[in-house]
């Protein structure tokens, strides 16, 4: 059995509250904690304690962050959790950047010490499935949603955590398929967990 760390990186504004992305944390809780595996919350726009964050990453096996694509990367409240709770974790979950005297070109980023942590990535989209992986699609031009997410999945890798699959709902404001993607996700930590 493994501790998970679920955050919930909503930022809620008048028009986006963040019941799906709430519902979508309480359903990894769920099915998590009936597989038997020990879960700690955290929702970024109720407020945190910074060396409390930073303990429950050292907690955490897994580190599910939750959370809605504002403007192509997460809300800036996550931003800003990342850079106070991230920042006090040197030392027991990256010394440094990894780089070594005389060597000041080489490794950087290797200095993660967490590489028995796993992290997965799970978003809300309003862009439809199809504008992803497609050259012919004017925005993203073949990109897909993990190149859109590399630097959120580059954090991680600086820490030496390794990735599960992310998950993603699509499309969720204009063409919802909400009772499928819930179906989706439980299949989808099925697989992982």
């Amino acid at each position: 059995m493994q501790n998970v760390l679920i955050i919930n990186a909503h930022q809620p504004f008048e028009s986006s509250p963040g019941r799906l992305n709430a519902a979508l944390v309480a359903l990894m809780d769920r099915v998590l904690r009936d597989k038997g595996h020990t879960v700690r919350l955290t929702q970024v726009a109720a407020g945190y304690d910074i060396a409390e964050e930073a303990e429950k990453h050292r907690w955490a096996d897994v580190v599910i962050v939750q959370g809605p694509v504002n403007w192509m990367a997460f809300p800036w409240s996550f931003k800003k959790y990342q850079d106070e709770v991230y920042g006090v974790l040197g030392g027991s979950l990256y010394d440094g950047d990894g780089r070594q005297p005389g060597q000041p070109g080489l490794h950087y980023g290797s200095g993660g010490l967490a590489q028995a942590k796993k992290y997965m990535l799970s978003l809300t989209y309003n862009a439809p499935r199809a504008a992803f992986d497609d050259p012919e699609q004017y925005l993203l031009q073949g990109r897909g949603v993990d190149d859109m997410f590399l630097p959120a999945h580059l954090c991680f890798r600086f820490m030496g955590m390794e990735p599960l699959e992310t998950f993603v709902c699509y499309d969720v404001l204009k063409n919802p398929d909400i009772d499928n993607d819930f179906r989706r996700l439980e299949a989808h930590l099925d697989r992982l967990f």
